[in-house]
């Protein structure tokens, strides 16, 4: 049997110190559509700027793809946790629902939803907690796409792919490493999508228009204040 002062011991409690340690910051939970494509992408951002799994929690939706099963498990999950995932009950600062329009037909209920959740919940701190609806029309890779050009009409989620492939020609849904690959024009993208919510909203059903420059841009900040 191994001593409790055996190296790899000591460094198996170091590891899950580190893990569980929170940062002075809000306690976010992002729950996204995609099971993929979102969560790596702010998996990488977590990673890139260390921002600890005790501040910063990200989840595909268990209970479906659709915008409005996405909302109503990050509504669950923020009220009941899960205890499998180490995700406790209303101990979060803020949530945030990524989910796109494409051809949702509860895509409006979804945004309902959010709006009806939010700051009605206490978390366990007795705060109200922000709900926050990170909406993309047509999709997730609208933000992606803005990182390289403007764009100032609403397009098909077809084509957005494929002018997005011509800067980024092996872009795949669900690839890890794409904030690595885009972070270098990440401060156009923020400018771009701001323009955009300046014209746009997300209630809109042709777009364009993404709310993703919010939550990045939010998580960006956190490693100023201690993440990095």
């Amino acid at each position: 049997m191994a001593r409790d002062n055996h190296p790899r011991i000591r460094q198996e409690r170091e590891l899950v110190r580190k893990k569980g340690k929170r940062a002075p910051f809000d306690r976010v939970l992002i729950v996204c559509e995609g099971s993929k494509t979102e969560p790596n992408y702010f998996n990488d951002i977590r990673t890139a700027f260390r921002l600890p799994w005790a501040n910063v929690q990200v989840q595909p939706s268990e209970y479906g793809t659709s915008p409005l099963q996405v909302a109503q498990y990050a509504h669950d999950l923020f009220m009941k946790g899960d205890r499998h995932r180490r995700i406790p009950a209303k101990g979060f600062d803020q949530v945030f629902v990524v989910f796109d329009r494409d051809d949702h037909l509860q895509y409006h209920d979804a945004l309902a939803l959010v709006k009806a959740c939010d700051k009605k919940h206490r978390n366990d701190t007795k705060t109200a907690t922000p709900f926050h609806a990170i909406a993309s029309v047509p999709c997730f890779e609208l933000w992606m796409l803005l990182h390289f050009e403007d764009v100032h009409a609403s397009l098909h989620r077809d084509e957005v792919m494929r002018r997005l492939k011509g800067h980024l020609p092996a872009y795949a849904k669900g690839a890890a490493g794409v904030f690595m690959l885009t972070r270098s024009h990440l401060e156009g993208a923020l400018q771009r999508a701001e323009r955009l919510a300046q014209s746009h909203t997300a209630h809109e059903d042709n777009g364009p228009f993404t709310a993703v420059h919010e939550l990045v841009a939010l998580l960006v900040g956190f490693s100023r204040e201690g993440g990095k």
